[in-house]
C-alpha cells in the first residue's frame, strides 16, 4: 500500500467543491461532483481498471478484474458529495505529520480549535498523520476519505495481480448527503453479491445498523401587506414558523438524544411574511416511529395555525432510507467476512450502530447487502473535521483482506 499516494489523492479530492444542494432536483445536485467524477474516471482508466463508466448522472463504475473464476463479484462504494450544512468552497487542508498531542488550533488567532476534551480520540493518535481544515470550511473526509481509500485499494490490486480474488466493482455515487445517493444506480448492472461502503469514523468499526430516515418540508402560509396598513390584515408566516419551532419538543432533538434514541431535527429555516419554510429530518432505529414523528409535526402545526386565523400550512414527508440491519440480517456472510478480514490483520472489529445512514442503507434495501466500514473520519460536517491518514491506510488493508476473503 502506498501511504503518500493515498495522502496525495485525498488532498486532491478535498480541494474540489462537491457540496450537495438540496434545493434542486438535478442529479448530481452540484457541478463540482461532475468535476470529481470526471477526474476519477480518468484516474481509473490510467491505472488500468476495466469497464470504466461515467453515467449521465455522474456515477462512476469500474471493474478491478479478478483471477479466481469461481469467486463472486463484490463492490466497494463511497460518495462524492459533501454535506450542505458547512461550506466546502476553497477547502485548504492542513497536514500534521507525527501529531504531538494536545489541542489543535486550526489557524493563528482562530477560535476554531480541535480540543482533546471534546475529541478524546486524539489521545490515541499521537505520532500519527492528521489532516485538518483551516477552520473556515469542512474538510470533506466524509466521504472523500472513502473515495481515496477505494482508489488506493484499486491501484494496489492492479499492481499486485497475484492476490487471489474475484472481480471488484468500484462505485462512486453522488448526493448521498441529501438522501439520493443510490437513486440512479443500476443494481443489476453492478451484478455483485455484496457491497461495502467506506464511509465511517475511526478505525475497525463495522456499522451493521443505521437509522431509518425521512425528511420533512413544512411551509406556513401567511398574508403580506404594507406594514403601515397591516392591522388585522397581515399574517406573518415568519412569526408562525417561529412559534412552531419554539414548541418542538426539545427532548426529541439531536442535542438531547444518544444511543438508540431517535429525533426530530429542524435544520433549515427560510421565508418571508407571506411564506416560511422549515426543513427537518426524522430519524429512528424503529422504522414505524417515523410515522409517529410526522404525525406529531402535523398536529403541532395544526395547533399553531389555529392561533393565526387565515393562515395555513402544507407538510410533505419524503422517504429517505431504512435501517441497514433490516436487510443485513438476511445475509450474515457479508458481515462475517468483514469480521474475518479484520481478524486476519490482528484487529478486533467492533460491530456498531450508526446514528445516521449511508448509501449502504439504500443498497441493502434494493437487495445488495452493504455494511459500512471505517475510513478515518472525525468531527464530520464541521469546520473542526479531520481525518487520520493512518486509519485510512488501515482501511485500505481491510479492503484488500475482504477481497481475498471473498476470493477463497
Amino acid at each position: 500500500m502506498n501511504r503518500e499516494r493515498l495522502l496525495n489523492r485525498f488532498l486532491q479530492y478535498v480541494k474540489i467543491d462537491t457540496m450537495a444542494n438540496d434545493h434542486t432536483d438535478e442529479y448530481p445536485s452540484s457541478p463540482g461532483q461532475w468535476d470529481l467524477a470526471r477526474l476519477l474516471e480518468k484516474q481509473l482508466q490510467e491505472m488500468g481498471a476495466k469497464d470504466v463508466e461515467l453515467s449521465s448522472h455522474g456515477i462512476v463504475v469500474a471493474t478491478i478484474p479478478g483471477n479466481v473464476a469461481t469467486a463472486p463479484t463484490i463492490a466497494f462504494n463511497a460518495h462524492l458529495d459533501t454535506s450542505p450544512e458547512t461550506s466546502a468552497h476553497n477547502v485548504d487542508p492542513q497536514v500534521i505529520r507525527q501529531y504531538g498531542g494536545g489541542d489543535i488550533p486550526l489557524a493563528p488567532g482562530s477560535d476554531k480549535i480541535i480540543t482533546v476534551s471534546k475529541c478524546p480520540e486524539l489521545l490515541e493518535m499521537v505520532g500519527k498523520t492528521l489532516i485538518t481544515t483551516d477552520g473556515n470550511t469542512l474538510l470533506g473526509g466524509d466521504d472523500k476519505a472513502g473515495v481515496a481509500i477505494i482508489m488506493e485499494i484499486a491501484q494496489h490490486l492492479l499492481e499486485n495481480p497475484h492476490i487471489p480474488r474475484g472481480d471488484l466493482r468500484v462505485i462512486f455515487t453522488c448526493d448521498e448527503e441529501i438522501g439520493r445517493g443510490t437513486a440512479h444506480v443500476d443494481i443489476e448492472h453492478v451484478n455483485a453479491v455484496a457491497c461495502y461502503t467506506f464511509d465511517g469514523g475511526g478505525q475497525n468499526n463495522i456499522d451493521i445498523e443505521t437509522f431509518s430516515a425521512d425528511s420533512v418540508t413544512l411551509t406556513f402560509h401567511g398574508a403580506n401587506i404594507h406594514p403601515a396598513i397591516a392591522k388585522d390584515k397581515m399574517i406573518n408566516a415568519l412569526r408562525i414558523a417561529g412559534n412552531f419551532l419554539a414548541r418542538l419538543p426539545s427532548e426529541l432533538s439531536p442535542e438531547r438524544t444518544a444511543g438508540r434514541e431517535g429525533f426530530i431535527h429542524p435544520y433549515q429555516f427560510e421565508g418571508t411574511v407571506a411564506s416560511a419554510t422549515i426543513r427537518a429530518i426524522l430519524r429512528s432505529f424503529d422504522t414505524p416511529q417515523l410515522d409517529v414523528y410526522a404525525a406529531q409535526l402535523n398536529q403541532l402545526a395544526t395547533e399553531v395555525v389555529a392561533e393565526y386565523p387565515g393562515s395555513s400550512f402544507t407538510l410533505q414527508v419524503h422517504r429517505q432510507y431504512r435501517n441497514l440491519n433490516d436487510g443485513l440480517k438476511q445475509h450474515p456472510k457479508v458481515v462475517e467476512l468483514a469480521v474475518k478480514a479484520h481478524e486476519r490483520l490482528g484487529r478486533k472489529p467492533k460491530l456498531e450502530i450508526i446514528r445516521g445512514g449511508t448509501d449502504g442503507s439504500q443498497f441493502t434495501e434494493k437487495g445488495l447487502p452493504t455494511p459500512n466500514l471505517s475510513s478515518g473520519q472525525h468531527n464530520i460536517h464541521s469546520p473542526l473535521e479531520f481525518a487520520c491518514l493512518d486509519e485510512m491506510l488501515a482501511a485500505c488493508e481491510v479492503g484488500v483482506e475482504l477481497v481475498k476473503a471473498w476470493g477463497e
